[in-house]
Formats: structure tokens, C-alpha cells, sequence
């Protein structure tokens, strides 16, 4: 697997590297890309210099002229092409001035997904990707779940929505996969589902059982992916009035009393029914 070194060799250099082109449409669609080229604020010369000191090897240097270097890594080419603009342009070919300007840059390209760059996190993986892209293969995954894996930390998500302005909900998955791709993982045992079962009833948002789903894909658990899909969210069977037959009239003990049973109710799975969580409470009263 390739690990992006890139963006740790250009942060030094305090050059900017983001994805360019197609592989943006590609990873906005949950895809992955076949290939992946990159533009940046470094010109050709600064980009050669980088690369010799750094034991990189340099081939194709035919497009240098127009910005293009080509880096060959782990058997695998990369073109990074420094931003530019058109000076002079003469049907396919064109004079260009090298610029640090992403806009200007945006400005010569058409009004597509051409246009659009993304912006990678220093010491970003590409093993990551390519482990959650075959995870997700056959299961339908949102553009954002695959998108995540290249996603390092919260204000990665977070830069990702100024540049791009994705939606509240993409980027709110976002966000979730990433605070909870590490922490939030099946049991062992014979309830490998139940911490994700627990994380739904103990929220108050209401797309979280969406969210899990999508981090089951990130996961690649598909047997518990399709366990989540036809689980119900049940229903607590107790209420305030039932306590009240009992005899506990007190708010703050009734308040007390329900969190109580709610623990237990949720020790058991959520298999018990109302009469025994009352015998469990007279049990507990006594």
C-alpha cells in the first residue's frame, strides 16, 4: 500500500498539495479513483529540488514546461502540475505563468468538477481508502463514508466543508465517522452488536441510527450491518403513571426509579418486558 508522503514533504517546504479533477468527482461519489493527480503552489524547480533531496525519483520531464512533474513511487506514477494560468493561448496549446492563486487557476478550467480541488491532511493514507472502498463494495455506501477514510481529524472534515460547502448531513457524518471510527466497535461475545445498539438509545440526535449504519459499512462489518437494518428501536416499557400504581409519587423518585429500570432494561438487551422490570423494581425497594 502507498502511504501519502506528499503532503508531509510539501508541508515542510510550506508548498499547498490538493487533489485535482477527476479524482474529486470520483471520491465525491464514493468511488475510487483509478488515477490521482495533484496540483500545488510549487513550481517545477522547486518541485525537482524537493523530490531529488527527498530520493524521489523524477520521470517524463516533457510536461515540465507546463508545470507538470511526474513522480514515480512504489511502482505507481504521480503528476502534480503547479497552478497556472493561460497567458497566451493558440487552439491546444497555451503560454502560462505560474501562479500560488487556486482561484485563478479554477478560473482557466470549465465549470465542472474540473475546477474543484481537495485538500489533503498531512500524513493522510491511502491504505486507509483502499481498505474502506473494498469494504464498502457491494454495500452502498453515501460519497462521505469513503470520502472520510481520507479524513484524519475533525478540522480536516471541517476544511473540507468551507472548500467544497457539502451538506449539513454530509458533513455531520463526517464528523461522526471520524470521532467514532476507533472507539465504536463490536463486542465480543454473543452481542457484538449491542455497543452500536446502546450508542442509538443513549442519543437524542435523530439520524443516528443512520450514521451507525454508515460506520458498519466504514467498518466493514456486514453481518452486523444487515443485523442493524432490520433491528426496531424498542420502545421503554415503563412509565412515570406505572410507578405511580405503585405507590412512588415523587417526582425526583420517580426520576431516580425510571433511570434505574432504564439500566436494567438495557443490561438485559432490551428483552424485558414491563412486568419484569416492576418485579425488578419491588426487588429493589425492598
Amino acid at each position: 500500500m502507498i502511504f501519502l508522503f506528499f503532503p508531509e514533504l510539501f508541508e515542510k517546504k510550506n508548498y499547498e498539495l490538493r487533489i485535482a479533477g477527476g479524482a474529486v468527482r470520483d471520491l465525491l461519489s464514493g468511488m475510487k479513483p483509478e488515477d490521482v493527480d495533484f496540483a500545488t503552489t510549487a513550481t517545477p524547480v522547486e518541485m525537482k529540488e524537493m523530490f531529488t533531496s527527498a530520493g524521489v525519483r523524477l520521470i517524463n520531464n516533457k510536461g515540465e514546461k507546463h508545470g507538470t512533474i511526474t513522480a514515480r513511487l512504489h511502482e505507481q506514477n504521480f503528476e502534480i502540475t503547479t497552478l497556472r494560468i493561460d497567458v497566451v493561448t493558440d487552439g491546444r496549446h497555451a503560454e502560462v505563468e505560474f501562479t500560488t492563486d487556486w482561484e485563478k487557476d479554477a478560473e482557466r478550467r470549465d465549470l465542472t468538477v474540473n475546477s474543484m480541488f481537495l485538500g489533503l491532511p498531512l500524513n493522510g493514507s491511502l491504505e486507509e481508502f483502499d481498505r474502506v472502498t473494498k469494504n464498502v463494495q457491494n454495500l452502498c455506501p453515501k460519497p462521505m463514508t469513503v470520502l472520510t477514510s481520507l479524513l484524519k481529524v475533525k478540522d480536516d472534515v471541517i476544511n473540507l466543508d468551507l472548500r467544497l460547502k457539502i451538506s449539513k448531513e454530509e458533513k455531520n457524518l463526517g464528523l461522526f465517522i471520524v470521532k467514532h471510527r476507533q472507539d465504536l466497535t463490536k463486542a465480543m461475545g454473543p452481542e457484538p452488536l449491542k455497543p452500536y445498539q446502546d450508542f442509538i438509545m443513549d442519543s437524542r440526535e435523530a439520524n443516528t441510527n443512520s450514521r451507525i449504519c454508515e460506520l458498519l459499512k466504514y467498518q466493514g462489518e456486514e453481518h452486523l450491518l444487515r443485523e442493524m437494518q432490520q433491528w426496531t428501536v424498542p420502545s421503554f416499557p415503563v412509565s412515570g403513571h406505572d410507578l405511580r400504581k405503585m405507590g412512588i409519587s415523587s417526582g425526583k423518585e420517580i426520576g431516580t426509579a425510571l433511570q434505574q429500570l432504564r439500566d436494567e432494561w438495557k443490561k438485559s438487551g432490551y428483552h424485558m418486558d414491563k412486568e419484569e422490570l416492576l418485579s425488578c423494581l419491588k426487588k429493589l425497594m425492598t
